[in-house]
């Protein structure tokens, strides 16, 4: 099992508790993003960098993702691929997309873009990182980690 990270949009605050779980649990854990990036000397951990463009990090995690790996993505349509590849996603705040959950997340997310391209004001996106939202995202990852392993 490979933990596979969205890198581009993921919380600082999220790669690090990424990281101590990638040494302890000695998971490979690869951030995948569009431009360089530190990240810990570890065995465990790499980067992987795209060229720019749209969702080209998304497709190559898609491309590169196996059955049992696990996503760390707060992008809709990535996650739904990558359920359907047999693989898990789970987003920043802890939320562990399913194939039960995903298609309710994906119309949701299809009919905010349909109001926002038709001129309709939505606000200023999703609240900050909360702790519990931390927390919650540490919790569901040692889960899912204890599980897999």
């Amino acid at each position: 099992m490979k933990i596979w990270v969205d890198a581009d949009a993921c919380p600082v605050v999220i790669k690090d508790i990424l990281f101590r779980a990638a040494e302890r649990t000695q998971t490979d854990t690869i951030l995948v993003a569009n431009h360089a990036m530190r990240i810990p000397p570890s065995k465990y951990i790499t980067r992987l960098q795209v060229a720019s463009g749209f969702d080209v990090a998304d497709n190559e995690i898609v491309k590169r993702v196996a059955v049992g790996d696990l996503v760390i993505t707060g992008d809709i349509p990535l996650a739904a691929e990558v359920i359907e590849k047999d693989a898990q996603a789970l987003n920043p705040r802890g939320e562990l997309y399913t194939p039960e959950n995903i298609r309710a997340r994906l119309n949701v997310r299809d009919f905010m873009d349909t109001m926002r391209s038709s001129g309709v004001e939505m606000g200023g996106g999703p609240p900050p990182l909360s702790q519990a939202d931390r927390q919650n995202f540490a919790n569901n990852l040692d889960r899912i980690l204890a599980k897999l392993k």
